[in-house]
């Protein structure tokens, strides 16, 4: 394969530190390659450990004077900057997709997401409210404030460069912490992109800092001594690393990992709905998604509609991102293109049938890039790697069962928790189903069952590691700290009291 012709000056991405963009001094830089093309966009640092104490160093200061700002201050930088996402969605979505590779509706829908959450973070006036009790006991009050923890961080994964750190720093910030964020090194410009408008909209600088970086940068997150909490999005492997490195070191944690969401499909689905939803979710964003449907479970007769899915799937548009009509834009690196051929090799060899292979996928004019079109499996069994493995590219396992209690048992055998999806017309079976399966998140003919944002992120059991997850309640609890007064104040001084009864 002849060399990707490069342009002569490649941009290098900054850091940004109390207010303003660095340039790191590393000698260590990557390169940021659009999918499509394989054409290096940019190169990413690989940030020293000076500089990320420097980042943490004026989180530390910034936050001295921003947990003392007022709730309507903070509130009115979240409303700022929920109209500068608005307004610069186009920009967002294009640098998503020049790095990522997914399609420009799909990354512009990300935005929306991540929009979502900023817009409830403006609800931080009613959201990081305490409760307070007159004469709990006689003459006695008892209340709750809810106060920010300090200097926070994330570490993101690729995936959803802009809707990820949309799920950390907006919450964080608006209850009063600083944050250092460190995305993927793999896309950072969007998220870097973001960090800039938080600061347009009015936060002082050192509230928000981007660091770049590996797995150096997120250990030393993990272990310096001035973070108080961490939250991670990526994969098993990293995150229960991530987990455990920020527990030992004392840090407050919440890690949303892995999964193999599975989409079970009664005989009294509406089959157009069912099919039609079942491929956006199995193949959209090419699969790259932790929320993606990765296994299909048709029940008794739904296994004659398989052929009809396989043809849906089959006329799905494989086009870099840029294309607008296109379904599937490039996997993000020729690793993860490797990586998922190979599973789909290992599902031949040990013995899955597959009904439609997505390799070798080529593209007219992007002759280079990541594709892998929609791949189909059937006859899928428990113990097969492409099962039990994490494939995140455009690949479904389909399984046939003859009955909603054995779909049910199959999925709670399998030991992630992401979500889950049932489509069906039967109230009863939708109530049976979401009151046994055992899982975080139920989609009832919804295959992506991501709630909106004033609601928690509720994955389980493997995909999640932490008490509490994203958006919702759960992440105001998780980025603050509820202190309880109990106090009594008296007109006239009273005699000595030795008990601690407060009856």
């Amino acid at each position: 394969m002849n060399a990707v012709p490069q342009p002569k000056d490649v941009p290098r991405i900054p850091m940004l530190i109390g207010g303003e963009l660095v340039q790191s001094q590393t000698t260590e830089w990557r390169d940021v390659i659009n999918p499509a093309t394989q054409e290096v966009v940019a190169q990413v640092p690989f940030c020293t450990r000076e500089e990320l104490d420097r980042a943490v160093a004026n989180a530390k200061q910034a936050f001295d004077i921003w947990r003392n700002s007022s709730q309507g201050t903070r509130m009115r930088v979240m409303l700022n900057l929920q109209k500068l996402v608005r307004d610069n969605t186009a920009a967002l979505a294009k640098a998503i997709t020049l790095e990522h590779g997914k399609t420009l509706p799909d990354a512009e829908g990300e935005v929306g997401r991540g929009l979502e959450v900023i817009e409830h973070a403006c609800s931080i006036t009613s959201l990081q409210l305490g409760e307070y009790a007159e004469n709990a006991a006689s003459g006695i009050d008892v209340y709750t404030v809810i106060q920010p923890l300090g200097v926070c961080a994330g570490i993101t994964a690729f995936n959803f460069p802009v809707m990820l750190p949309s799920f950390m720093f907006p919450i964080a910030v608006s209850a009063g912490n600083t944050f250092v964020l460190k995305p993927s090194e793999q896309d950072p410009s969007s998220a870097l992109m973001l960090a800039q408008l938080a600061l347009q909209a009015g936060l002082p600088p050192g509230v928000l800092n981007v660091v770049h970086g590996g797995p150096d940068i997120a250990n030393g997150l993990c272990e310096h001594p001035d973070i108080q909490a961490v939250s991670f999005i990526g994969s098993t492997r990293v995150g229960t690393e991530i987990y455990r490195r920020a527990s030992q070191h004392g840090k407050r944690c919440q890690a949303m990992m892995g999964a193999k969401n599975h989409c079970v499909i009664l005989p009294d689905a509406d089959r157009e709905v069912a099919l039609n939803q079942l491929v956006g979710a199995a193949f959209g964003a090419a699969g790259q998604r932790c929320m993606a449907t990765s296994v299909a479970v048709f029940v008794g007769d739904t296994r004659d509609w398989i052929p009809d899915f396989v043809e849906r799937a089959r006329k799905l548009k494989v086009n870099a991102g840029v294309d607008r009509e296109a379904d599937l834009g490039p996997l993000v690196s020729q690793a993860a293109r490797s990586r998922v051929e190979g599973l789909i090799q290992k599902g031949i060899d040990e013995g899955a049938e597959l009904l439609l292979d997505g390799r070798g996928v080529q593209v007219p004019g992007y002759e280079r890039g990541n594709f892998v079109g929609p791949t189909v499996f059937s006859g899928v069994k428990a113990d097969m790697t492409i099962y039990r493995e994490e494939i995140f590219g455009p690949v479904l396992c389909i399984v046939t069962v003859d009955t909603l209690d054995e779909a049910i048992a199959f999925v709670n055998a399998n030991p992630n928790g992401n979500g889950v999806a049932l489509f069906t017309q039967d109230g009863g079976n939708a109530r049976y189903f979401q009151n046994h399966v055992n899982v975080g998140q139920i989609g009832i003919n919804i295959p992506i069952p991501v709630p909106v944002a004033w609601f928690s992120f509720t994955g389980s059991r493997a995909s999640k590691l932490g008490d509490l997850g994203p958006n919702g309640k759960q992440a105001v609890q998780f980025w603050t700290q509820t202190k309880t007064v109990t106090a009594r104040w008296q007109a006239h001084a009273q005699g000595v009291n030795t008990t601690i009864s407060m009856k």
